[in-house]
């Protein structure tokens, strides 16, 4: 469905046929057909195989990829998405990921869908993925292992963290296959984000149902030269904690990977003064965040919503003063420097050193960084860009 979703959106299939005969695997055809679905025009992708079936091991099916012509990068991503399914395999049942044969997903078809999504999101020049709250079906499943319960269980294991949502319609709506890709190459979930949307595509399901059994892509250009990312923003009221604890509280929560931590004032229930404590953060943390707050304060519960974060681009760099050497971060647009802002700890260093006023000392290292000073210098080792932050 990935597959005819992307060439349903314009990819070129005979450039994507290129990419995957550089896998050299034998005795398989690609077929896309265009079909309706609920009304609903959509492309099929059907992979033929002929050969025998075979059950592979993460390491034969890392050998192929390695093997293959593939561009380094196509070949890194593509190894990383079956590592991330023999983890999950290993866990569900209780082995290694070098004890893992993969059966479903070792099969050509398999090997196809996962390196092909790969390619094929290279080729129509995709840079970030962005994926919605996944639909998970009811019912059961047969697979090698026997009849499984729906979610199958290394889907749920491989979507620890992403957002999901119970599916009104019974069967399998999301495989680990397609679990294993989504979770690999999307840099956030939840809602569309903004862009100039360009392209349309639907890639057709096997299964007929009452409903479309379809999945959408949409393709567009976000806003340049802004950094764009799917957060999560907890919160919850509090109006019964020493405030002697706040500072280590959110101490805690900014070393476990929370983005911005803070407080509000706020008037609770029969007049007791209160606060509200938010907290901004990638999904992945969502459960030690909480489990902090539970912990370390008195609430019973915690609100949780998905945000759409917009930022600018950040550098650090290195600028060097007649009172010392400070870092400073770099905010840039389209590749023009808006702002500069003096990091504060290096700053009041450099204050409690010299004796001069700090103020003195951040106008300074701010000059220096606009080119008003002297030459600004990438501090070694840490030239890579702070959007974490």
């Amino acid at each position: 469905m990935i597959l005819g979703a992307l060439l349903d959106a314009g990819l070129d299939r005979q450039a994507l046929l290129g990419r995957l005969e550089c896998l050299k695997l034998p005795d398989w055809t690609l077929g896309v057909s265009s079909v309706t679905k609920n009304g609903l025009a959509a492309t099929a992708v059907n992979v033929t195989h002929t050969g025998p079936s075979a059950h592979r091991t993460l390491a034969e099916i890392t050998t192929l990829i390695e093997a293959s012509a593939l561009p380094p990068a196509e070949k890194t991503l593509s190894a990383r998405i079956f590592q991330r399914l023999a983890e999950a395999e290993a866990r569900v049942h209780g082995s290694t990921t070098s004890e893992v044969h993969f059966h479903e997903v070792g099969a050509v078809d398999a090997i196809v869908d996962i390196v092909g999504a790969v390619c094929a999101l290279k080729l129509l020049g995709v840079e970030a993925v962005q994926v919605s709250p996944l639909p998970m079906g009811r019912g059961f499943v047969r697979s090698e292992h026997g009849t499984l319960p729906l979610p199958a269980p290394a889907v749920v294991e491989l979507l620890r963290g992403v957002p999901m949502t119970g599916a009104a319609a019974p069967g399998e709506t999301v495989t680990p296959t397609g679990a294993a890709i989504l979770v690999t190459l999307a840099s956030g979930f939840g809602p569309i984000p903004a862009m100039q949307l360009e392209q349309i595509g639907y890639g057709a399901g096997s299964r007929d149902a009452d409903y479309p059994n379809v999945l959408r892509v949409l393709i567009g250009e976000t806003e340049a030269g802004v950094n764009r990312e799917t957060l999560l923003e907890l919160a919850t009221n509090i109006d019964d904690l020493n405030p002697q604890l706040y500072e280590y509280v959110l101490g805690r929560l900014f070393a476990a990977g929370a983005l911005d931590v803070w407080l509000l004032p706020a008037q609770m229930k029969k007049g007791r003064p209160g606060c509200v404590l938010s907290v901004l953060c990638r999904p992945e943390h969502e459960k030690a965040l909480s489990d902090i707050i539970f912990r370390e304060t008195t609430t019973l519960g915690l609100r949780r919503q998905v945000v759409d974060r917009r930022s600018l681009a950040r550098e650090v760099r290195v600028v060097n003063t007649r009172f010392g050497t400070a870092r400073v971060k770099l905010a840039i647009l389209d590749g023009d420097l808006l702002r500069a802002m003096p990091e504060y700890e290096d700053c009041r260093q450099l204050a409690e050193r010299t004796g001069v006023p700090l103020r003195e000392i951040l106008v300074e290292v701010e000059q220096a960084a606009l080119g008003k000073g002297p030459e600004i210098k990438p501090e070694p080792g840490d030239e890579t860009d702070l959007r974490t932050e």
